[in-house]
Order: C-alpha cells, then structure tokens, then sequence
C-alpha cells in the first residue's frame, strides 16, 4: 500500500536523516512532505526559510524527488514551513513562500509569534508583539531560551518531551497578559495550551490565513493553542477552505498538549481537512515498548476516526523531528504499520487514512 506523509524534519535533521530516497522507496512512500523548519529572532526567519527552500529544491534535484503535488509514479516531494517566524509578520513574504512551492504552513512552533500563540505557552513571554522575546520554557521539561539565537534541542519535538508521565509539566507562576496555564482540579496534569490558554490568533495571523486560503496554502495548526485553532476554522470557514493539523494525536486518548481536543478534530474535518497521526512517543503513550507504541497509534486513530469521519485522518510522522518510534522507526519500516492499519480497520479505510485523504487536501489525486 502506499502513502503520504505530511511531516518529517529531514531538512533541518542533525547527522544522517533517516528519511531519504532510498527509506521512502523501501517503504512504499508516494509523497513525503519536507518541513523547513523556522525558529529564528527578528529579521533572521525568513532568510532562514529561504535557505531551507533552496536545500530543498538541491535535495529533490539530487535525489530525483518530483516536485509536482501528484503520486503518479515515483516519490513525489512537498514543501511546507513550521513555524509563522518565517514570515515576520510580512504577507507579501507569505506569498512570495507561496511562489516557492510552500504548500502547508505551520502558524508557530513551541513559542508564540505574529501570527498567535502555541499549544505549549510560555508564562514569561508576552503575546509577540515584534522584536526579540526571551523567556524560560514552562513547558514540556527541558528549558530552552527564546531569544535571538533560540538555543535548539536535538530533535524540535524534544522540548515537549515530559520528565514525569504523571505531570505533564511543572505549574508556572503566569504573567499578566501572558498564555495562562491551570491545573485540572481532579489531577495532577497541568492544562496546558488547552482550556486554561485563551489566546488565538493575533490581528495578522486572521489576515494571514485569509491569505493563505486565497493562495491555497494550507493553514497548520498542529503547535497551535485551542483557541488558536478554533479561530483558524472560522477564517477557514469564512472563505470555505480546509485546514490540517499535519502531526498530531488525541488528547483524549494521552493528555498532552499537542494533542487535538475533540473539537478541535470535528472543527478540521469539518473544513474538509486532515489530521496527520503522529508516530512520536511523547505524543502516544507512557509505553515505550514497540508493543505499547504500536497500541497507542491505533488507539489514537481510532479515536480520530469516531471524532471526525473516515475522511478526516492521514499520517504525518514526524521522521527526523523526534526520537525513532521503537514500533516504525523509520520509512523503509512503514510496510509493517500500514500492514497493521489495513487488519486494524479494513482496506478501504486504511487506504484512506495511509494515501487518499491526504491526496485529497493536497490536490495529488
């Protein structure tokens, strides 16, 4: 069976990527979407996308990737950005990503910008307002400056990673003004980025999405908040456009931030968009094993699919991005999940979840 991927970090990966022609062959790979991975200060995000967007059009060139959003024979590759940095607050530099082949847009990363705010909210930091924002992560363990020159974990997905499975975070004094973070009264977990954050997008993120369906880009929310999120489905709906959450899960199933509410799941299928499924662990389950990660995937799909519809699911990876799946750690490993997608929930279904939702948002059909 083949399939697209929505996310990998392979650009921006450190050391050998795993994901590479010869991966993606192995393991059936009809389209991979390639993220230029954004997290600059002030005047450096969008001179660093654009070095990202010329790696990539080296990379497609060298290893013979097709640039055309179809599958029709071969691998096809697609880029996106992660992270509204790349842009600095400028639509005309949206647009000229646009002409660059940027096909799915991530409206922030782990740290509020011009566009909005996160999933995982920085109690230090101030709604971005331009300009340099320092502050200590709140979040997700590892504490990493935002500032000019953000010092980087190893694998973008690491700053979530919890220290503790029972406490998803450490509880923040919160600044005034700054994304509040409470905690649930009936646990020990820590509402993050969910129902204790009411800040969505800012004045130019509704303008940037706007322009974004204009020029049919699709909006990304998978780092954003809940609010974030819900505000993206009213513009989106406003111009009658989807928009994905291009890697992650179900927060009903592991409470985790960057995991989806079940509103937020109806609110994407409901714009005709998809949610990609996420392979990396902190996301999944507090089961590391291969068999309990192999679980969770399954768990979370299920989950997605009784939320939104047998159209609203698709995968998005996160190869390069996090630490290797002990269940799929790479993509020449992808046969043994979609083997199981296809068992799990028939071959109708799992072509659907595996290729042909994502194929529909994509135009690649």
């Amino acid at each position: 069976m083949k399939y697209i991927d929505l996310h990998c970090d392979a650009l921006t990966a450190e050391g050998v990527a795993s994901v590479t022609m010869e991966s993606l062959r192995a393991g059936g790979c009809a389209l991979q979407c390639f993220a230029a991975f954004v997290n600059g200060g002030k005047g450096e995000g969008y001179a660093r996308a654009l070095s990202l967007c010329d790696a990539f059009d080296e990379m497609c060139a060298r290893e013979g990737f097709s640039r055309l959003p179809r599958t029709d024979g071969g691998v096809c590759a697609v880029l996106t950005v992660e992270g509204g940095e790349a842009i600095e607050g400028d639509l005309e530099k949206l647009e000229a990503l646009s002409r660059r082949g940027v096909k799915i847009f991530g409206l922030t990363w782990n740290y509020p910008n011009e566009i909005g705010e996160c999933a995982t909210p920085h109690p230090t930091l101030p709604p971005y307002k331009g300009g340099r924002q320092e502050g200590r992560a709140a979040c997700g363990g590892e504490a990493h400056l935002h500032s000019r020159r953000p010092l980087l974990p190893r694998h973008p997905e690491e700053a979530l990673r919890p220290k503790d499975p029972e406490v998803r975070s450490p509880t923040p004094t919160p600044s005034k003004g700054a994304g509040m973070m409470q905690r649930d009264p009936n646990s020990r977990r820590v509402l993050c980025g969910g129902e204790g954050v009411s800040f969505g997008l800012t004045p130019f993120g509704r303008e940037c999405v706007a322009r974004m369906c204009e020029l049919n880009m699709l909006p990304d929310v998978s780092h954003g908040s809940d609010a974030l999120l819900r505000e993206v489905a009213a513009v989106c709906k406003e111009k009658g456009a989807p928009f994905v959450a291009s890697h992650s899960n179900a927060r009903a199933v592991y409470f985790h931030p960057r995991n989806l509410t079940d509103e937020g799941i109806r609110l994407i299928a409901e714009s005709g968009g998809v949610v990609g499924l996420n392979f990396y662990d902190g996301f999944l389950s507090d089961d590391k094993t291969s068999a309990g990660q192999k679980a969770a995937l399954f768990s979370h799909a299920r989950h997605i699919l009784k939320r939104g519809g047998e159209d609203v699911l698709a995968l998005g990876t996160d190869f390069d991005g996090a630490p290797p799946s002990p269940y799929v750690g790479d993509p020449s490993a992808m046969p043994r999940f979609l083997s199981g997608l296809e068992k799990t929930f028939g071959a109708r279904i799992a072509e659907k979840i595996a290729f042909k939702n994502a194929a529909r948002v994509l135009g690649a059909q």
